[in-house]
């Protein structure tokens, strides 16, 4: 089959390490199953695995890619949840498995014509969505379905703020959070971004590090120390901050006398489950919400999607087709 692999690790030049070209076509073993896949996701995951962070080089050469929608062995249209873990291992949430992997880390991923996976692991794609929206689906998308509808405990109607709005994980919690009825503030650093993020369902984008015309019961932050300062000072007292990741550093200033002294609270949040995933594709089709596409690209092309995520030239989410 031909696939996208990481061949080398490289933390400086990580595009330096990718490849494409046949691979041996996959082995399920007993529970798992084989989906022939339509389309594919691009994350940042796939870029940090070419650096060498959670993936090690003795696992090389590794197919890339942890999302992806297509056809299952009886021609099914499914979605593949990328978590690979033991519900029962983490009280029924397979993402608290402390052996938890995502495909692409320790078995291959679904940068390729074909993925296998554990068969609990598909979920039915609602034929609304086509294979390229469901692809977005995974991985960014799932990961803002936890924050925003479990983990942020919001009520309609709430202020709240999305930080580094060119993101994929942000562009979805705009989106959805502006179909659940949230006044919704977003910043970036590009004012194109900001246009965009308005046209997403924003109430109003401003630039990175202004304060808001009000403060806001929850911050959705994935950029960590950037963001930081700013995210702490927008939240009214007892706000929350919901964070899962740190792109720009993860070591910012604490500043704790303001963590205590408004009660507030930081949420960390990771993924989602079968389950989550199943209400979000759910979610999309009854709503009308569709994943904000950058751009689709054939797989054989691959090194273009990761060269424009890599410089920062990206609104929303790389697909493949396969």
């Amino acid at each position: 089959m031909f696939a996208i692999t990481a061949a080398r690790i490289d933390k400086k030049n990580p595009l330096s390490g990718l490849e494409a070209g046949e691979r041996p076509d996959p082995a399920p073993p007993e529970g798992w199953t084989t989906v022939r896949v339509k389309a594919a996701a691009l994350n940042h995951h796939d870029l940090w695995s070419l650096r060498g962070v959670g993936l090690a080089e003795e696992r090389l050469p590794m197919v890339l890619g942890c999302d992806a929608a297509g056809l299952d062995e009886e021609g099914n249209e499914v979605i593949v949840h990328a978590v690979i873990g033991d519900p029962d291992a983490g009280g029924g949430d397979e993402t608290r498995d402390p052996r938890r992997s995502l495909l692409s880390e320790v078995h291959p991923g679904t940068l390729a014509e074909k993925v296998a996976v554990p068969r609990r692991n598909l979920v039915p794609k609602p034929a609304e969505l086509s294979f390229e929206e469901a692809a977005c689906l995974p991985t960014a998308w799932l990961t803002a379905y936890r924050m925003l509808f479990v983990r942020a405990g919001l009520e309609p109607g709430s202020p709240i703020l999305v930080q580094g709005a060119g993101g994929g994980v942000s562009s979805a919690v705009i989106r959805m959070a502006a179909a659940a009825g949230h006044r919704v503030y977003a910043t970036s650093r590009d004012a194109g971004k900001r246009e965009r993020a308005e046209r997403l369902g924003a109430y109003r984008a401003v630039a990175s590090g202004e304060r808001l015309p009000e403060k806001v019961d929850v911050v959705f932050d994935t950029v960590g120390e950037a963001t930081w300062g700013h995210s702490l000072r927008s939240l009214r007292p007892g706000g929350r901050i919901v964070t899962c990741g740190a792109t720009s550093g993860d070591a910012p200033p604490a500043e704790l006398n303001r963590v205590f002294f408004l009660q507030l609270s930081v949420l960390g949040s990771t993924m989602g489950g079968r389950d989550e995933l199943r209400r979000l594709a759910e979610f999309c089709a009854r709503t009308g919400v569709r994943p904000e596409i950058d751009r689709v690209l054939p797989l054989d092309r691959a090194e273009e999607g990761f060269a424009a995520m890599e410089q920062g030239e990206l609104f929303g989410k790389v697909v493949f087709r396969v």
